[in-house]
């Protein structure tokens, strides 16, 4: 493994197309400016070549500061990227289980015997992301059944076409499984997200299977669900100073988004390529109120049970220990920083 030779002078951002306080801290101009006291260009990573931009999934970029996926983050992890996970958000985003109309299936148990959609394996394991999410969901609908995957079939669908990672939303493919779906081929999808909603009520499909609304938050538990924030190992011993102002802008940009819903929104539908009803559909009324990081013991063990579960299915040889992964101290004095920048 080999990391791309960076300098510290310049640093990158890369996130998905999901509601982060980082995102809004970036749309504001806030993590910029903060940087550029210290003559820090502060390059957004999409935009940057193909052979940098590829970054985004296995994080051996020393400048680089991610917020997004855990699947690509946990699977670079276990691969041995040098990371240190300094966050975790946890957002509901819209988990659920569609089918046809007239298919019969109105609730988890209806799945049993079913063909359930499942994205194929891509070119990586980091960028397989679309596969693992679908069967962690279907995996959690199934148990809130008492079922497990072997109690239906598993139908292999072709996974979102291989593009430059990016969080603009017109990039964003067609949900894997839903042409399916419409077709009668498959009986099943598992979906997240606004943009993604959309095009299932576009197709006439329905829910079956609304993972949001179980009590449990191991049911919940998905590519998305907890987010980490993550950053070079490198990064973080030779500038420490440098990730701690990135987390305090993050958490000064949470503390905004409570007192401005509407253009949270905005900026949440921008992000995620879906309008305001789409958003608020799948992130929840109070999304602007959710976004603060933190790492804490039950954000921490939800996480854990995702790299299990990854572990479990292929995605890595070996498990993660995420409490020797978490360093807590950069969010600790990013907490103080700003407490102290806004006179609390």
């Amino acid at each position: 493994m080999t990391t791309t030779p960076t300098s510290l002078d310049t640093l990158w951002y890369t996130r998905c197309p999901v509601p982060t306080a980082s995102g809004i801290a970036h749309r504001l101009g806030w993590l910029a400016d903060d940087f550029a006291r210290d003559d820090l260009a502060l390059q957004v990573l999409q935009d940057a070549p193909p052979e940098i931009a590829e970054h985004h999934f296995d994080h051996l970029l020393v400048g680089l500061f991610r917020e997004g996926g855990n699947v690509p983050a946990l699977v670079a992890r276990a691969e041995g990227a040098p990371t240190r996970l300094i966050g975790l958000t946890w957002i509901d985003e819209g988990q659920r289980v569609v089918v046809r109309p007239d298919s019969g299936i109105a609730s988890a148990a209806d799945l049993a015997g079913r063909r359930l959609a499942v994205p194929g394996w891509a070119g990586t394991r980091t960028r397989s992301f679309p596969r693992a999410m679908a069967l962690h969901g279907l995996t959690s609908a199934l148990r809130t059944a008492g079922l497990t995957l072997a109690d239906a079939e598993l139908v292999e669908v072709p996974g979102r076409a291989d593009r430059r990672p990016g969080w603009d939303p017109s990039a964003a493919a067609h949900w894997p499984g839903l042409d399916e779906l419409a077709a009668g081929t498959v009986d099943a999808v598992y979906l997240k997200g606004g943009r993604s909603a959309e095009q299932a009520a576009a197709a006439g499909l329905v829910v079956a299977v609304d993972l949001d609304a179980t009590p449990s938050l191991a049911d919940r538990v998905n590519n998305g669900t907890p987010r980490p924030i993550t950053v070079h190992a490198a990064l973080l011993d030779e500038r420490p100073e440098l990730v701690v102002r990135f987390l305090a802008q993050t958490l000064r940009a949470a503390r905004w988004a409570t007192e401005h819903p509407d253009e949270v929104r905005a900026f949440l539908g921008s992000e995620v390529g879906s309008g305001g009803d789409g958003v608020t559909t799948a992130y929840g009324a109070d999304v602007h109120l959710g976004l603060t990081p933190d790492l804490s013991p039950e954000r921490l063990a939800l996480l854990d049970q995702q790299q299990r579960f990854l572990h479990e299915h292929a995605f890595t040889d070996a498990p993660v220990d995420v409490q020797a992964w978490a360093d807590p101290a950069p969010l600790a004095a990013a907490r103080r920083l700003l407490d102290e920048e806004e006179g609390r």
